[in-house]
C-alpha cells in the first residue's frame, strides 16, 4: 500500500505545483482565474477523501458568493441563497432522475436473489470445451450480472468470492483471474440499462433512450473483445489458463436421463420420443418424459415463434399512399365546382325574372335532380382509396428472409443432432440461471428502446421483475426487501446530492467566467474536430486515474458539452465515447475501486500489484475498443438512427 499512497500524494503535489505555476499573481487574478482555482481545489479535496457532493456544494457556494460580491456586495448573500434554492429545485424537477432509484432497487433485489452462483456454475460447465473456459465464464457472468444490477462493487466482490478461488485452484494465473473479474464487473456501467448513461443524459441534455440504444452494441463489442483476448491467451499460453480436466467437464445425468440414454439413445430428442412410445420405460413416469420433452422442444418453439413473427413483419402490406395536396386547395376546388353546378342560369336580359306565361308556375322537378347529381362524382372518388386499402394484399417474403430461414433451420437441425442428455442438463441449468436474468434485462431494455415505456416506467417494471425473480428463487422476505430498499435509498440520496452539488458548482464556475477562459483557450488552439476529440478523451482517460466516473461526469462534462457545437460533434456520440472511456476509471490506479473490491475478498497471497498487472491488458483492450468506436461510429449510432430517424 505504501507505493499506492506515495503515488496518490505525488499526483496531489503535481496538481498543487501546476496550479501555482499556471495562476498569475494575486494582484492580476480575475474571476475566471478564481473559477480555475476552484476546479483545482475540488479535485484536490476529493482526492484527500472529502465527500464529493458536499465538496462541490461547499466550493460552489463559497465561490458563487465571491462572484456575486464582486458585482454587488449588498446582494451577495441573498443571490447566493437564491442560487442554491433554484439549483436544488431544478434537480428535484428533473423527471429523468426518477429512474435512478428504481434501477438501483432492481439491482439490489437481483443481487440478493443469489443467482450469481447458479449462473457461474452453469456457464462454466456450458463453456468447458472453450480455451480459458473459467475466465470466459467469469466475464460472461460478470457482464450479465453487472448489467442486471449495475452495481460494480457487488459484482466484483461476489465473483471474487466465487470465481477467483475456482480459477486459482484450476491453475490459472493470478493476473488473468484478477483481470477477468475486475474488467468483467465494470461492463455494467456501459451495457444498458446503466445508471452512468442516465447521469450523462441528465447532465448533457441527451435523450436517455437514444443513449441506451447507442450503448448496446459498443458494450457487446467490448465484452466480445475481452472474451477473444482470454481465448487467444489460453490458446497461446496454456500454462496461464489451463483447460479443465475431464472430471471437471463431466455432467452428472439425472436418473431418468441415464436410464433413457443407456436404453434408447444418447441424443435427447430421439431418446425421449422413443421412451414415450416404447415399452421399456415402465420405471419412468410418463409425466416426467413429457416434461423433459417439452423442455427439449423449447429451442424449436422459439425458432418457430421468431420466424413466424418475422414473416408477418416482412410480408405486411404497405399502407395505402395518399395524394398530398395544399391545404385549402381541395376545398376551394369543391366549392368552385358546387357554385358552378348550383348557380342559376343567367337571363338574356341580365338579372330579371324569367317571363311568365300567365301564371306563377312551380319550377320543374328535373332541375334540382340534375343539380344534385353533379356532386356524386367526388363522393365516389373519395371512397376509392378506402376500397383499395381493404383489398391490399400481403407482400411476398423477400429472398433474404428465406435465406435466413434456411440457415436457421440447418442450425436447428445441427443443434438437435448434437443435443445429448448431458447438454439437456446444461440447458436446464441455464434455464434456471441465465435465461430469467436475460429475459428481464431484454424486457426492460426493449421496452425503452422500442418506445413502449419511458426509462422510469421500465425501471419500475424491472424492480417488480426483481421482486418476482427473488420470490421464484425463494429468497424474497421482509428482511431482504427492507435491506434492498435501505441500500437503494442510500445510494440514490448520494446520487441526487451529487447532482445538487454539481449544479451549484457549475453555476458558480460559469458566474466566475471559468467556462469562458476554457472555451477561449480551446478555440484559440485552432483544433480540428478529430484533434479536439482526441484531446477530450485523453483528458477524461487521465482524470479516471484520480477520480471516479460520477465525479468526472458531473464536474467535467458541463465543461466539455458547450464546446461540442463549435466542432460539430454529436453529444450522443460523445457520450458513447465517454461511457467507453470511463471503463478505465474502475481499473486505473490509484483509485481503481475494482482492485480494492477484489483485494478485500481475495486470498492473502494475492497482492494488489498482481491485481493491477492483471488489469493492464484489459485497459489496453478498452482503448482499442474506444478507437474502433471512433473510427466506426456506426457501431454506436446505427441502432438509434434506425429506430428514431
Amino acid at each position: 500500500m505504501k507505493k499506492e499512497i506515495w503515488f496518490g500524494i505525488s499526483i496531489l503535489v503535481a496538481i498543487v505545483v501546476g496550479v501555482f505555476f499556471v495562476m498569475p499573481a494575486p494582484a492580476d487574478m480575475t474571476n475566471g482565474h478564481l473559477g480555475l482555482l476552484m476546479l483545482a481545489l475540488v479535485v484536490v479535496a476529493i482526492m484527500l477523501g472529502f465527500p464529493t457532493a458536499f465538496t462541490l456544494m461547499g466550493m460552489g457556494v463559497i465561490f458563487a458568493w465571491f462572484a456575486f460580491h464582486s458585482r454587488d456586495p449588498s446582494l451577495a448573500v441573498q443571490q447566493t441563497l437564491d442560487l442554491m434554492v433554484q439549483r436544488a429545485y431544478s434537480v428535484m424537477a428533473n423527471d429523468v432522475l426518477i429512474s435512478i432509484p428504481l434501477f438501483i432497487f432492481m439491482g439490489y433485489l437481483v443481487e440478493r436473489a443469489n443467482l450469481i452462483e447458479k449462473l457461474f456454475k452453469s456457464l462454466h460447465i456450458a463453456m468447458a470445451r472453450i480455451p480459458g473456459s473459467l475466465a470466459v465464464a467469469t466475464i460472461v457472468t460478470c457482464a450479465v450480472f453487472a448489467t442486471a444490477t449495475g452495481i460494480v462493487g457487488a459484482v466484483v466482490t461476489l465473483m471474487g468470492l466465487l470465481a477467483l478461488p475456482a480459477m486459482l485452484k484450476a491453475g490459472y494465473s493470478t493476473q488473468v483471474a484478477a483481470g477477468s473479474i475486475t474488467a468483467g464487473g465494470c461492463l455494467g456501467i456501459l451495457i444498458p440499462p446503466s445508471v452512468l448513461l442516465i447521469v450523462y443524459g441528465a447532465t448533457a441534455g441527451v435523450s436517455v433512450v437514444k443513449l441506451y440504444a447507442g450503448a448496446f452494441f459498443p458494450g457487446i463489442m467490448l465484452a466480445v473483445l475481452y472474451i477473444g483476448y482470454v481465448i487467444v491467451l489460453a490458446k497461446l499460453k496454456p500454462n496461464l489458463a489451463p483447460p479443465l480436466s475431464a472430471e471437471d467437464r463431466r455432467v452428472t445425468l439425472s436418473e431418468f436421463a441415464a436410464t433413457i440414454s443407456s436404453t434408447f439413445s444418447n441424443k435427447a430428442l430421439p431418446g425421449l420420443l422413443g421412451a414415450l412410445k416404447g415399452k421399456r420405460n415402465a420405471d419412468i413416469p410418463i409425466r416426467t418424459i413429457l416434461q423433459q420433452l417439452g423442455i427439449a422442444l423449447l429451442p424449436a418453439l422459439a425458432f418457430v415463434l421468431v420466424m413466424g413473427i418475422s414473416y408477418n413483419l416482412v410480408t405486411a402490406p404497405e399502407a395505402a399512399q395518399t395524394e398530398l395536396v395544399e391545404m385549402g386547395a381541395e376545398a376551394q376546388d369543391l366549392s368552385t365546382h358546387f357554385e358552378d353546378s348550383l348557380s342559376e342560369p343567367a337571363g338574356e336580359g341580365g338579372f330579371g325574372e324569367p317571363p311568365s306565361e300567365g301564371s306563377l308556375n312551380e319550377p320543374a322537378a328535373e332541375a334540382p335532380v340534375a343539380a344534385t347529381a353533379v356532386p356524386a362524382a367526388p363522393v365516389e372518388a373519395a371512397t376509392k382509396p378506402a376500397a383499395e386499402t381493404v383489398t391490399a394484399s400481403a407482400k411476398p417474403a423477400p429472398m433474404s428472409y428465406w435465406i435466413a430461414f434456411a440457415v436457421a433451420f440447418v442450425a436447428m437441425v445441427v443443434f438437435y443432432a448434437m443435443f445429448t442428455f448431458a447438454r439437456l442438463e446444461i440447458f436446464k441449468m441455464l434455464m434456471g440461471s441465465l435465461f430469467p436474468l436475460a429475459f428481464m434485462i431484454l424486457a426492460v431494455l426493449g421496452s425503452i428502446v422500442f418506445g413502449l415505456a419511458t426509462p422510469t416506467e421500465a425501471a419500475a417494471m424491472g424492480a417488480f421483475g426483481g421482486i418476482i425473480l427473488a420470490a421464484c428463487y425463494r429468497r424474497f422476505n421482509y428482511a431482504m426487501l427492507r435491506e434492498s430498499a435501505f441500500l437503494a435509498t442510500k445510494t440514490s440520496a448520494m446520487v441526487c446530492w451529487l447532482f445538487v452539488g454539481s449544479s451549484i458548482f457549475s453555476a458558480a464556475f460559469a458566474l466566475l467566467g471559468g467556462q469562458e477562459i476554457i472555451n477561449d483557450w480551446v478555440l484559440g488552439m485552432d483544433l480540428t474536430p478529430i484533434q479536439f476529440m482526441i484531446l477530450a478523451q485523453v483528458i477524461i482517460f487521465l482524470l479516471g486515474w484520480p477520480l471516479e466516473w460520477t465525479e468526472i461526469i458531473v464536474i467535467f462534462m458541463p465543461i466539455f458539452i458547450p464546446l461540442l457545437p463549435h466542432f460539430d460533434i454529436d453529444p450522443l456520440f460523445f457520450g458513447l465515447l465517454v461511457a467507453m472511456n470511463l471503463q478505465t476509471a474502475f481499473l486505473s490506479p490509484p483509485v481503481a475501486m475494482s482492485a480494492f473490491y477484489l483485494k478485500g475478498v481475495a486470498p492473502p497471497h494475492v497482492t494488489l500489484n498482481q491485481i493491477f498487472l492483471g488489469m493492464l491488458p484489459f485497459m489496453a483492450i478498452q482503448i482499442i475498443a474506444l478507437v474502433l468506436l471512433y473510427v466506426f461510429p456506426a457501431i454506436g449510432l446505427w441502432l438509434p438512427n434506425v429506430l428514431y430517424n
